[in-house]
């Protein structure tokens, strides 16, 4: 029995989020979670899941819980517990603690209402960060550790300081995880790619040529992250030719 679209009455009013249905009448097979970064709203991820247009695909872009403070001057939001800076670079701080952005995507979206309302089997469902979004989806994929659901896509993110490493034996993650980032200056390092493959088992990387950890410019590098989605999501009427072709 497929899982049902949601609707903006299945959600706390206190969540703001955009449904995107799927491009076809066909009903949502699978649901992809997106997770703009720091100082984002969730209107860019709305336009960016009409672009992706997947397949039975229906898209949640969610909206971070806590505006940035008026002395920013812009009207973005943060998904942290904290706002704290680097003392070195002077810069706001990613990792600032995220429990309870993660318990919003992780308990009050993943399992309240997609899972126990709308009727959706955790393989049924996909998350894509970026940034401190990539931080959340990797930390509420975690948290849902008895859960193996169908892939995150975390871009220039990594596990959050505050997601402690799996007891010794327990299993890891089978939610596979695709890791993209930047060749110089990225905040995937070595060590926070450890943690990441500490806790799941299979972890696929992606390295751009480019500086940084910004988000895909282009169809080289959005082209790994389709093909993720091709091998991922679940289909009952067929994946369409050239359905991991981007424009």
């Amino acid at each position: 029995m497929p899982g049902r679209l949601p609707t903006l009455s299945d959600f706390s009013p206190s969540i703001a989020l955009n449904i995107i249905p799927p491009p076809t009448n066909h009903p949502p097979t699978n649901i992809l979670i997106l997770l703009h970064g720091l100082g984002d709203t969730h209107l860019p991820f709305t336009q960016l899941a009409r672009q992706l247009s997947l397949p039975e695909t229906a898209c949640l872009s969610l909206r971070a819980p806590h505006p940035l403070p008026d002395l920013f001057g812009i009207p973005g939001y943060h998904w942290g517990d904290d706002i704290q800076f680097d003392s070195s670079s002077g810069e706001m701080d990613m990792d600032t603690g995220f429990k309870s952005s993660i318990k919003l995507v992780a308990e009050d979206v993943i399992r309240t209402v997609l899972i126990d309302k709308c009727g959706y089997a955790a393989r049924e469902i996909m998350l894509f960060g970026f940034g401190q979004g990539a931080l959340v989806a990797l930390g509420a994929v975690a948290e849902l550790e008895e859960q193996d659901l169908g892939g995150v896509v975390a871009v220039g993110g990594f596990l959050p300081i505050s997601t402690p490493l799996p007891a010794v034996g327990k299993r890891k993650s089978r939610t596979p995880v695709l890791v993209c980032k930047g060749r110089a200056r990225s905040l995937v390092t070595d060590s926070t790619l450890a943690r990441i493959k500490d806790w799941f088992e299979a972890v696929e990387v992606r390295e751009w040529k480019k500086v940084g950890d910004g988000m895909p410019a282009n169809r080289e590098e959005m082209l790994p992250i389709m093909q993720f989605f091709a091998r991922r999501l679940r289909s009952r009427w067929g994946v369409p030719e050239g359905a991991v072709e981007i424009g």
